[in-house]
Parts: structure tokens; sequence; C-alpha cells
């Protein structure tokens, strides 16, 4: 188990930025989601803003309650959604699904970090929470252009 929560990991479990809840400034539709692991109970709640064209994220925010592995994916997620695209981080969770469930390549572009999440593919319950941000994110990213709609 010592792969799984390598000396990043832990690193990026401490590291996440933009917790706490969205002030939107009303520029652009807003989602939400919750996503909790039915195996561990970890949970993950987060906000974002899309801008005007539903096409970038322009304000996240997080509240995590999750293990060191649900930490530092959703701190990956934090570092860098601000200025994503909508297709970037539904590519990136897509990546990581592939990586951890069917031997793809590391995930690769502005979500490269999730590489560390390597040791987890042996390990399928902890799968679930360590995509929780990643499907909270697309849920709220579905939820803000659906409102806008």
């Amino acid at each position: 188990m010592s792969d799984i929560y390598n000396s990043r990991i832990m690193e990026l479990a401490s590291d996440i930025h933009f917790i706490g809840d969205l002030s939107s400034n009303g520029a652009g539709p807003v989602g939400r989601a919750i996503k909790t692991s039915k195996i561990c109970g970890s949970q993950i709640e987060l906000e974002l803003q899309l801008d005007e064209s539903r096409e970038k994220i322009v304000a996240f925010a997080i509240n995590p309650k999750a293990c060191a592995l649900g930490q530092a994916s959703a701190a990956i997620l934090s570092h860098h959604i601000i200025g994503a695209k909508t297709d970037e981080v539904i590519k990136a969770r897509d990546d990581l699904v592939l990586m951890l469930k069917e031997g793809g390549a590391f995930p690769s572009g502005r979500f490269w970090e999730q590489r560390y999440l390597e040791g987890v593919i042996d390990y399928p319950a902890r799968h679930a929470s360590t995509m929780l941000a990643w499907e909270a994110a697309v849920s709220a990213i579905e939820m803000a252009i659906k409102v806008a709609a």
C-alpha cells in the first residue's frame, strides 16, 4: 500500500485550492454537485461557474471530506481547473478512468498530475474515492450547461 500513499499523494492531499463556497458574480451559469463513495463514505461537494459561452471554467469552489486519495485527486483538479475548457475536464475524467480501470496511458495535458494516482490501479476499492472530484466536476458542468440552456 505504500505505493498508493507516496510522498506526492500526501503533499497533494494537503494542498487543495479554492476550499469553500462559490460566490457567483452572475457572469455565467453555475453548476453544483455532491458525490459520495459508497465504499468508504468519502464525499466531494463542488461548485463551478462557466463563462457565458459555457465552454470555460471561470470560478470554482470545493469542499472535500475524503481520504488522502480523494483529496489528492481533488487537489489536482483544483490546481488546474480555472481557465480549463469544459471538454478538457471531461477528457481528464475519462483519461483517469482509462488509466485506473483499463490500463490506459498516463493522462497528459493540463491535468497531467493525475499520473501520481498510478498506485491506485491495483486497488479497485480505491477507484471510487479517487474519481469523486472528477465525477462531481463533470456533473456540475452538465448542470451548468443545462441551467443555461
